[in-house]
């Protein structure tokens, strides 16, 4: 037996705390798994859903345009738009989702190779669209980087002449301090060597680079192509949020907290604002879809009376 007199500390099982530990993972593990499989299952069935990646469709008068998905840095085609492809499919429109910057040594998180060779990507991808469809002219919706990608194939790969509307949602267009961190990489030359040799495009990205130089050099926008874009003042990953803006004739720039002072969105998360969706609709089919109203600001609180 094991004193329990007054003063003793109470006897604990050593392994409990080690096997609760344990457990706790693999809780964690099988919670993961499943929000995995879930994800998996719902690209799967989004994949085969009407509308979206169909070779065979073919533009109408309503919707004269296919339009090209272009997903943002560590994401892929197959899980990227759960929310957008559906709702524009439903809309009628023909949906075609780009995966893009693959590397072969690092599994389902893409758009990470050099963005000069992303841009060739889709540049391919939008003829092959084209090819298939027998459309004129696609529109393109892009996040983060996706958002900032297609102006490099509209500016210097023939883009502007088969593209009518970029939309770019929280687009990387200037560069990102990276709340701070870009600068701090530049005090340490081997840091930004050892990720060129792994992610390109992250360095790319950082305000000053070589790629953001040239992105930028002369006019935001090309002549022909129209411009939507909508940022986030909550962006955590394009910073300032300002680095969104484009300027331009045919430039409309967003701010989502105009169209609803409540939406907390941020960077990742504004491809799923239904503030953000309608807007997005509007500016492919500014006919037909109906302008999002903007939200109330809150009332006062009252004070108290003493």
């Amino acid at each position: 037996m094991f004193p329990t007199g007054k003063g003793q500390l109470p006897f604990t099982n050593p392994l409990e705390s080690v096997t609760q530990s344990v457990t706790g993972k693999m809780a964690e593990g099988i919670a993961l798994a499943q929000a995995a499989a879930i994800t998996t299952q719902a690209a799967t069935a989004l994949s085969r859903s009407p509308g979206i990646d169909d070779w065979s469709a073919r533009p109408d008068e309503e919707h004269p345009r296919p339009v090209v998905l272009v997903h943002g840095t560590f994401g892929n085609a197959e899980t990227y738009w759960l929310t957008v492809a559906p709702v524009l499919a439903a809309a009628g429109y023909s949906v075609f989702r780009l995966d893009y910057g693959a590397d072969p040594r690092i599994p389902v998180m893409h758009g990470l190779t050099s963005m000069e060779e992303s841009a060739e990507e889709l540049a391919a991808y939008v003829e092959r669209v084209l090819a298939a469809t027998g459309a004129e002219k696609v529109d393109i919706i892009g996040h983060s980087q996706g958002g900032m990608l297609p102006r490099y194939y509209l500016k210097y790969l023939g883009g502007a002449a088969k593209v009518h509307h970029l939309i770019g949602l929280a687009p990387n267009n200037h560069g990102t301090t990276g709340n701070g961190i870009a600068a701090l990489m530049k005090q340490y030359p081997a840091s930004i060597e050892l990720t060129n040799m792994v992610t390109p495009a992250l360095t790319q990205q950082h305000k000053g680079s070589d790629f953001m130089n040239k992105l930028n050099d002369g006019p935001d926008t090309v002549e022909g192509v129209r411009y939507t874009v909508i940022a986030t003042k909550y962006d955590e990953v394009v910073t300032p949020y300002t680095s969104c803006w484009l300027e331009g004739p045919k430039v409309r720039n967003i701010l989502l907290q105009d169209l609803c002072v409540a939406d907390l969105s941020e960077h990742n998360a504004v491809v799923y604002s239904p503030f953000v969706m309608r807007e997005v609709l509007r500016a492919l089919g500014p006919a037909k879809a109906k302008k999002t109203a903007a939200a109330p600001a809150p009332a006062p609180v009252p004070k108290p009376v003493p």
